[in-house]
Order: C-alpha cells, then structure tokens, then sequence
C-alpha cells in the first residue's frame, strides 16, 4: 500500500492512501478522542490495522482520504450541525478534498463513498444530507441522526445509507435519546433504528424493513432510484468503526 501526504492546511491535514490503479474513492472519518495512532489501527493504514477497509479497498484500486477534525470540546470531531465542532465549514471542506485528490489522482467522481466512525459516522451522516451530488453512498458507524437537524436533511438524491450499530455503545445509546456527549452542545439521537426508519423516508422506500440478515443487517427494499438503505446491529457491540467486508460490496455498487 502507497501512503503520501498531500494536503497540508492551518486547519486540518489529510492523508491518502492509493491503490494500484486509482479509480473509486472514499473519505473515511473518524471522530472524538481517537488520536491519529488509533485511526490508523481502526482504519487499516498499518500492517497492524485494526480495520480492513484499505485490505477490501486497495485491491479494487480505491483512493482512500482520511481528513482530520478540528478540537472541539470533546476532542477531535466535526461540524454535524447542532454538534460536535462550531463555526467550521465540514461539507465545504469534504469537497475541497475531493478536489484536491482529482488533482493528483485519477478518481471516478460518479464513485465516492464517505465512510465515519463516532463524530464521524455523523460526518457521513451530514454527507449524504448535504453532499448527496458528490457522494454516491455512505456508511456511518457508532453515530445516528440527530433530532434537531433530521426535518432538514433534504438530499439532492437518494443515496444509500448503510450504518453500523452497537447495541452495547456506551456513549451514542443504541435506543437514542437525549446527550450531552459533547459540553455545551446538547444533541437528542434518533437510535439506531429511528435513524434507519428516517432514511427510509428521506430515500422513499415502499413497505416494511426485512429481518435481521445472519449479519444482523435490516433492509428497506424498493427506495427511490434503486438506493438501498441497510441497518446493520451488533449484538454487544461498542462504537465499533463497522464491517468494511460488509459496507463496501453495498458502497461499490452504487454510482452518481
């Protein structure tokens, strides 16, 4: 795996890591008090990687960024909304990286993907809201939407939402409710299922969700413009950063 660092600002630094032949592309996040070390063991940019996105990704000739937050009161995050960093433009600073990756990079710009973690998840979360014409799908982990911003996420399109949900989580409860996760930045979570629930509304599924697959994953079938919309629940689980063995084959078969 090639790891090069291109992109150096006063407020953040990202760093890519290509694949042999650089087509899709991913921005994957990450979010409170997980310091740069521990992305890299989550995200799978060591040998000693925690997590196989890089391992599912590399092989298909996938571009992956991994941007860093800005401090917020609770540590490294991202603007979401009514949390976890204030007076940051996020979703303009996710399509200057886009941007910036084309330039050194050839990307397929119908085949980028958002995948987070903690504030992250909610970084993906706000991506398929206010991003849905550069994103094609996203994958949020640990994180939901939030009550007080769900009634303005209006995306451009549909777009499928895959998310990862630990019943166990000890900081985003699985069932939702009110937080103050972040200081001075109260937030209520939807749940995981109410967040599930909200995007088969945004993406117009018709009917019921199916049953929890052998991977715990629920479906809405039948969204709008052939989306899919997947809840996935670990029995147990904490703020794990989600199964990229079962995230990316639903990402890669999205597109603009």
């Amino acid at each position: 795996m090639t790891h090069f660092r291109l992109l150096k600002r006063t407020r953040q630094t990202t760093e890519y890591s290509c694949g042999a032949s650089a087509l899709q592309s991913v921005l994957a996040y990450w979010g409170e008090d997980v310091d740069e070390r521990e992305l890299m063991k989550r995200m799978g940019t060591t040998e000693a990687a925690g997590s196989p996105y890089p391992a599912m990704t590399d092989p298909a000739g996938v571009v992956m960024a991994f941007p860093d937050g800005l401090k917020g009161p609770a540590g490294t995050a991202w603007n979401v909304g009514p949390c976890c960093v204030a007076d940051v433009d996020d979703v303009g600073f996710a399509r200057a990286i886009l941007a910036d990756v084309g330039q050194a990079a050839c990307i397929d710009t119908n085949r980028v993907y958002a995948v987070g973690v903690l504030t992250g998840g909610g970084m993906a979360y706000r991506l398929a809201c206010d991003a849905a014409d550069v994103f094609a799908a996203v994958a949020p982990a640990a994180f939901d939407m939030l009550a007080e911003t769900v009634g303005t996420c209006v995306p451009a399109r549909a777009i499928t939402v895959i998310a990862f949900r630990g019943t166990a989580d000890p900081r985003v409860p699985y069932a939702g409710g009110a937080s103050s996760l972040v200081p001075g930045m109260p937030v209520t979570f939807l749940g995981a299922v109410g967040s599930f629930q909200a995007w088969g509304q945004i993406d117009h599924c018709a009917g019921a969700a199916s049953s929890a697959d052998a991977n715990g994953c629920t479906h809405y079938a039948n969204c709008q413009a052939g989306v899919e919309v997947i809840l996935c629940t670990k029995q147990g689980g904490k703020d794990d950063p989600g199964d990229p063995t079962i995230a990316w084959p639903v990402l890669s078969r999205h597109a603009l």
